[in-house]
């Protein structure tokens, strides 16, 4: 029995000579009192002492926490900021022990039964630069660092011991107040009992246990944290790292939070689940993770009550004066347009769209708890090689929080939220996809046409109403999903086919209805229209080292648009006037009757009514005008604007017959052939009964009815259920 065996020995220090241990605690003791000296002493300007008063507010609201800035640290004494970056384990013990006998100082006397002073939980921030995710290396272990990154997944509250005290189930010999190491490192227990066996039976191996009544706990949760998508190389996957918080860091994010995490770089062991169940240590193998010691969710402001600090969120003063006279220019809107995809030729109104989009309507919060979306919703439908995919790799770029997925390779999980099993816990864990991550943006989505069904079925929810409700593995929550829409699509023939109208789509009435605006983007013929295309895409490509200069002329550079947008969309919320609510409300009775000027036709198969959704899509266009101005009021100029938009897009599809049997553009000539189409099927064949497909067809064909009406007909009646395809699509089988 010698070296670590030996049952008596618990602590590396006991080997340090008495005079090496005295030195140490009078080194702490002196760091306790300047630590002191700046929670007493620090002041602003103006003598507002902040972290005094925030100290004894916070105890007499039983918040017993203080966050505190590295920077002012700093400035009242350098040495002690430079121990806290490069030894946060041994000097944060020290600096809540500071603050908790300074508050026990601001708060004496304190009523009768609250003699004991409660331990004050001290949170960092910092407004340095944060680092990469990637750059974490084995030289910062154990130091503090910042980095920033997205929550995907939250674990729940769990306790973990400070303070523990074992028996010895043998003799009953009690340790008490035992200290367990802070993070996720847990207490090896001793092996041998430490008392005298002289003169009586020795005592076995592993004698020890905890007493449950004895633990001082504290609350703590595991994060999951993945790295920006501008910080992954090309061609790399996101990586991730865990992060563990405790006491009042619990549940101040949810998954899809962007936040800087200030932390302590920390090391675990990796353990491996043996043949016989137990879990045994790889030898000499540790897994970094992050103990955090503070958290900025981006967009918010410090949970500090301390004075506003400088933060990435906040515009300097030259900036805002910049976006004062950007947005007082007249021409806002135009030059706005014209540097979306300054390189591809064209699409004005599909540019000022994407604008729109970008900037966003106004969310409201309805006094009876219902949420009307301010994002705007947009889809491009067409021809291949028309620079679809183009636009939508820029938005990804310009917009402030963006996230590029393509249809094939996304699933209802991928894009919404996914429940798996953790591999510590073998617990439930809930992690977002591409929506809830890219809360507060744009998901531009690429081969829309190509998802299956029930992955586009998943969107609908968060689409319109912006959440996403999980009822998985009895995890039964919602998450938010506040982020607009781009959708590219192709025709379902490759190439849109003019004789074939709303043939050529194939998406359920159900999404369709959920776009604000809708493009048919065609590759048409036009020898002047080519001419003048060929030559500014050779210009482009003879030019590119050119481009990637600062552009010219009244385009606004990336990096500009981007900022002018993130500043728009946190400083103003504009609302209809007053005047341009009265417009809009006699235009959309117009349009309604049927009596607008695209709509004066006599045979009313023509008249397309909209809706309600369309009409709150004007709304939102028009909200998205007057936030690029930074006006409090949308005015009937804006309304008139994304009035043509709205022409150009999704009512000269509907006219030109491509989009029949979408939500609110069905006539009512249209309507009663497909009522009637539906009860001659219900007839043709019972319940049970298979028949080709082609067959049901010809017959309707045959008593003068569209092809295209009764294959509507069909798909409508497979997508309720009450029909199934069997034999590679050829055959149809009655289910209800």
């Amino acid at each position: 029995m010698e070296g670590f065996d030996n049952a008596g020995i618990f602590f590396s220090d006991n080997f340090a000579p008495e005079d090496t241990q005295n030195e140490a605690t009078t080194n702490l003791q002196g760091i306790k009192k300047k630590f002191k000296n700046f929670l007493r002493e620090f002041h602003s300007e103006n003598f507002n002492y902040i972290y005094r008063d925030t100290l004894k507010r916070n105890y007499n609201m039983q918040n017993y926490y203080l966050e505190v800035n590295l920077e002012d640290l700093g400035s009242f004494n350098e040495t002690l900021a430079e121990q806290i970056l490069k030894q946060p384990t041994e000097h944060l013990p020290v600096f809540e022990e500071a603050a908790k006998e300074v508050a026990d100082e601001l708060t004496s006397p304190r009523p009768e039964g609250e003699e004991n002073i409660e331990d004050i939980q001290i949170m960092l921030s910092s407004d340095a630069n944060p680092s990469n995710l990637r750059e974490l290396k084995s030289d910062v272990v154990s130091r503090l660092v910042k980095i920033p990154g997205i929550i995907v997944s939250t674990s729940g509250i769990r306790a973990k011991a400070t303070k523990i005290t074992i028996q010895c189930r043998s003799c009953q010999n009690v340790i008490p107040n035992l200290s367990v190491k802070p993070g996720l490192e847990g207490y090896l227990m001793p092996r041998k009992c430490n008392t005298d066996q002289a003169g009586r039976v020795q005592c076995p191996l592993d004698p020890y246990f905890i007493i449950p009544d004895k633990c001082h706990c504290v609350d703590f949760q595991v994060l999951k944290l993945q790295e920006l998508p501008d910080d992954i190389p090309q061609g790399e996957i996101p990586r991730h790292l865990t992060l563990y918080t405790d006491r009042y860091l619990c549940e101040k994010v949810v998954p899809g939070n962007r936040v800087h995490i200030l932390g302590v770089y920390s090391i675990k062991k990796v353990s491996r689940p043996s043949k016989k169940g137990r879990e045994k240590e790889t030898t000499g193998v540790r897994v970094p993770y992050m103990r955090v010691i503070g958290i900025q969710v981006d967009g918010e402001e410090s949970h500090s009550d301390n004075a506003p600090r400088k933060s990435s969120n906040i515009v300097t003063a030259e900036e805002e004066d910049l976006f004062r006279r950007m947005a007082a220019s007249p021409n806002i809107y135009e030059r706005l347009a014209n540097s979306i995809a300054p390189s591809i030729y064209g699409m004005a109104d599909i540019k000022k769209a994407i604008t729109c989009l970008l900037f966003g309507g106004s969310r409201k919060k309805l006094p009876d708890g219902l949420i009307r979306r301010g994002d705007i919703n947009v889809l491009l439908l067409g021809d291949p090689g028309t620079a679809k995919s183009q636009l939508l790799k820029f938005v990804e770029r310009v917009s402030p929080i963006g996230v590029y997925t393509s249809g094939k390779g996304s699933s209802a999980a991928g894009l919404t939220a996914s429940v798996m099993r953790d591999p510590a816990t073998r617990n439930f864990v809930m992690e977002g996809g591409a929506m809830v991550l890219a809360d507060g943006g744009v998901v531009c989505i690429d081969e829309f046409d190509k998802m299956r069904e029930d992955d586009r079925v998943a969107i609908h929810e968060a689409m319109e109403q912006q959440t996403i409700s999980i009822a998985k593995a009895g995890i039964t929550t919602t998450l938010n999903s506040r982020c607009s829409v781009l959708a590219a699509a192709n025709s379902i023939f490759g190439r849109w086919d003019e004789t074939k109208g709303e043939e050529n789509i194939d998406f359920m009435p159900t999404i369709l209805s959920r776009f604000d605006m809708i493009f048919i983007v065609k590759d048409e013929h036009n020898q002047e229209k080519d001419k003048i295309l060929c030559k500014h895409i050779m210009n482009v490509h003879m030019n590119a080292d050119q481009l990637d200069q600062e552009p010219t002329g009244e385009e606004l550079s990336l990096e500009l648009i981007k900022k002018y947008i993130k500043f728009c969309r946190s400083r103003c919320g504009p609302r209809l006037s007053e005047e341009a609510a009265d417009k809009l409300k006699r235009r959309y009775v117009l349009m309604r009757s049927g009596a607008s000027q695209h709509e004066r036709e006599v045979d009313k198969k023509n008249v397309i009514p909209i809706t309600v959704r369309q009409l709150e899509a004007i709304i939102r266009m028009s909200e998205s005008l007057a936030k690029m101005q930074l006006l409090p009021f949308a005015t009937e100029s804006h309304v008139n604007e994304a009035l043509r938009l709205f022409q150009v897009s999704t009512l000269d599809a509907a006219m030109s017959g491509s989009l029949m049997g979408v939500e609110g553009f069905t006539s009512d000539h249209e309507h009663e052939m497909l009522v009637r189409i539906e009860k001659l099927l219900k007839k043709r064949f019972a319940i049970g009964i298979q028949v080709s497909q082609q067959i049901v067809i010809q017959s309707f064909v045959q008593q003068q009815y569209p092809e295209a009406a009764v294959k509507k007909v069909i798909n409508v009646m497979i997508a309720r259920g009450q029909l199934q395809h069997r034999f590679q699509r050829s055959v149809l089988y009655r289910l209800s």
